[in-house]
């Protein structure tokens, strides 16, 4: 058992709470049971490290199980060490070290993708995971983030993923405007979600939500800028019928990604 908090080991594993050590090494923390059980199971050739208290081992043999089949020793820490790695005040007690993966844009349009989330210059970890995890329950073939948006391997964004992650392409760091150039180039309908848009019943009685689409979804605060905006197809604004003053971008994203699998899915796609 590893009971000191201040071991090379546990101090390195720690360390990728920071961007910067993330980027050094090329590795990213994930947390909780959940998340810990998809990667062993999706991409268990990619973990390279699993932490976990005795207690939690006792709670959750399927990550022993998994482990074991991936071949990976776990290692009992105490809840003192595992609160030292671990990036959550209230921590579930297993955390596991991961290489990073992102998909190149070459290999996803390579696949010619029928619907995909562009996030530009979403800086919110909540928001950015949740949106993963919506795309994957949508059945949305990625993920974009532009070099603009949130460290996709930010311990806040993973854990909001709750193992959607490993589920389906991420692209990250690419410039908007080439991107989705390159995406129209594909056939693909850019649809930009902005308050300043069409209303989304309307888009989709046009039908325009039945082909391959794109939804570009900006900043949290500030929404897209007339430029950004300018390189969408359409503009969508997701109606309010009661008295919310807003949607935040995450549910307004669940709406619009579902909104499209609908479609597509009634158009034989």
């Amino acid at each position: 058992m590893i009971d000191n908090p201040r071991s090379p080991r546990v101090r390195a594993a720690a360390k990728l709470a920071k961007k910067n050590q993330r980027a050094e090494t090329g590795l990213f923390l994930i947390e909780g049971p959940q998340a810990v059980a998809e990667a062993l199971k999706y991409r268990p050739d990619l973990v390279t490290e699993v932490f976990a208290t005795a207690s939690a081992l006792d709670r959750h043999p399927a990550i022993v199980r998994a482990a074991s089949g991936a071949a990976l020793r776990i290692e009992t820490v105490t809840d003192a060490v595992l609160e030292t790695i671990a990036d959550t005040v209230t921590p579930q007690g297993v955390v596991a070290v991961c290489r990073q993966f992102p998909t190149a844009l070459d290999e996803l349009l390579a696949t010619r993708p029928r619907l995909v989330a562009v996030l530009e210059e979403v800086r919110d970890p909540g928001n950015a995971g949740t949106i993963i995890r919506v795309a994957d329950a949508a059945g949305a073939d990625a993920v974009i983030l532009t070099g603009s948006s949130v460290d996709v391997f930010n311990p806040k964004v993973v854990r909001a993923t709750t193992g959607s992650l490993f589920h389906l392409p991420v692209v990250v760091g690419v410039p908007l405007a080439a991107t989705l150039e390159r995406l129209r180039g594909l056939g693909t309908r850019i649809l930009a979600a902005d308050v300043s848009g069409d209303d989304l019943l309307a888009v989709r009685s046009d039908g325009h939500l039945d082909g391959p689409t794109a939804w570009l979804f900006g900043n949290e605060a500030r929404g897209l800028t007339d430029e950004q905006l300018a390189l969408a197809d359409r503009a969508v604004i997701v109606p309010i019928y009661g008295r919310a003053e807003s949607l935040n971008l995450a549910t307004a994203a669940a709406v619009c990604l579902y909104e499209s699998a609908f479609a597509q899915r009634a158009h034989g796609s």
